[in-house]
C-alpha cells in the first residue's frame, strides 16, 4: 500500500511581516521605557544614600562630635563665603574661606586670587570638620569695651561642604584610592545653617519666634509669681538661649569638574538642645575658629 505524506502548511510572507512589525513595536516601547525606568533606579538609589548621608552629618552636628575622623575620607572641601552687614542690613565687605585635605585659602569672592593661609589649618581631622560645619549662620559684632554695648553689625556665614558619599557602593569607599575611581563616585554638596531658634532675624537673632502674648499671668494675682510663671519670659529667658536650629540642605551631584547637577535637592531641619560654643572660646579669628554644640540633659528636678 502506498502512503501519501501529510504536508504541513507554512507561513507566509505576509504573516512573518506582520510577526516582524509586532515585535518591533513592543521593542520600541521598552527602548523608550528603559532609560526612564533606570533614571527612576538611580534616583531612588542617591535618595536613599542622602537620608543615610542626614543622619551622619545632623547626628554629629547636635551632639558636636569631635572624634569622626573617618570623616576626612569622605568631605572634600568645605568653604565660608563670610559677609559682614551694618546695622542697617546693607553688606559692607565679603571674604572667602576654602579648607581642604591639602590646602587653605582666604579670599574676596572670585574671580580674585585666593591667599594661602596657615597649612596647620586643614581639615585633616573630624574635630575641624565638625567645628567648620557648625560654624553659625550669622552673628553679632559689638564695639569692645563700650557699656552699655554698642551694635555694629554682624557676619553672614554661607557654609558649604563638598562630600564624597559615605554610604552606598564600596567599590569606591577607603582603602580606594584610585582617583579616577574616586572621581565617579557618587558626591553631593551641603549648605549647612546653625541659628538661634527664634525670630530668623539677624539684627535682632535672639528675639523669640512666638507670640509676646502667650501667657497665663492672668491665673496668678500675685505680681512677682506672675512674672515668673509668664510663658513667654520663661522661654525666652531659659529655653531659647540653650536652642539651635540646625538646617542641611543637599544638592546633588557634584561633579568631577566642580559643577553641581540639578537632579536632586532635599532640606532637613532639626533643632539642637544646648548652646553653640566657639573654640577658642572667645574667638581669635573667625578662619581659625570652630564651633560645636554642648548638647544638654533635660531631667526632672529631684
Amino acid at each position: 500500500m502506498r502512503i501519501r505524506n501529510a504536508k504541513s502548511p507554512g507561513f507566509t510572507m505576509i504573516e512573518i511581516a506582520i510577526s516582524l512589525a509586532i515585535i518591533a513595536f513592543a521593542l520600541v516601547a521598552i527602548i523608550h521605557i528603559l532609560p526612564f525606568a533606570m533614571g527612576v533606579q538611580r534616583d531612588n538609589r542617591e535618595e536613599t544614600i542622602i537620608n543615610q548621608e542626614t543622619s551622619i552629618l545632623l547626628n554629629a552636628i547636635r551632639n558636636g562630635d569631635q572624634g569622626l575622623d573617618d570623616l576626612t575620607n569622605y568631605v572634600v572641601a568645605i568653604t565660608n563665603t563670610q559677609t559682614f552687614y551694618l546695622p542697617s542690613g546693607r553688606p559692607a565687605a565679603s571674604v572667602v574661606y576654602g579648607y581642604t585635605l591639602t590646602n587653605s585659602t582666604v579670599g574676596p569672592p572670585p574671580p580674585a586670587l585666593p591667599q594661602q593661609m596657615s597649612p596647620e589649618f586643614l581639615i585633616t581631622n573630624g574635630f575641624r570638620i565638625v567645628g567648620l560645619l557648625s560654624t553659625p549662620k550669622y552673628y553679632p559684632v559689638y564695639a569692645p569695651g563700650k557699656q552699655p554695648a554698642v551694635f555694629e553689625g554682624f557676619y553672614s556665614n554661607h557654609v558649604v561642604a563638598t562630600v564624597r558619599a559615605m554610604s552606598g557602593s564600596a567599590s569606591d569607599k577607603v582603602p580606594q584610592s584610585n582617583a579616577s575611581v574616586q572621581d565617579m563616585a557618587f558626591a553631593y554638596r551641603v549648605i549647612c545653617e546653625v541659628m538661634p531658634y527664634g525670630s530668623g532675624n539677624p539684627l535682632a537673632p535672639y528675639s523669640s519666634a512666638w507670640n509676646p502674648d502667650w501667657t497665663n499671668y492672668t491665673f496668678y494675682p500675685n505680681a512677682a509669681d506672675s512674672s515668673w510663671r509668664y510663658n513667654y519670659f520663661r522661654y525666652a529667658q531659659n529655653l531659647q538661649a540653650d536652642l539651635n536650629e540646625v538646617r542641611l540642605l543637599f544638592r546633588w551631584p557634584a561633579l568631577p569638574n566642580g559643577g553641581l547637577g540639578k537632579r536632586g535637592r532635599q532640606l532637613v531641619r532639626a533643632v539642637t538642645a544646648g548652646p553653640l560654643q566657639p573654640f577658642p572660646n572667645p574667638p581669635i579669628n573667625p578662619a581659625y575658629t570652630l564651633y560645636f554644640v554642648q548638647p544638654k540633659t533635660f531631667v526632672r528636678a529631684q
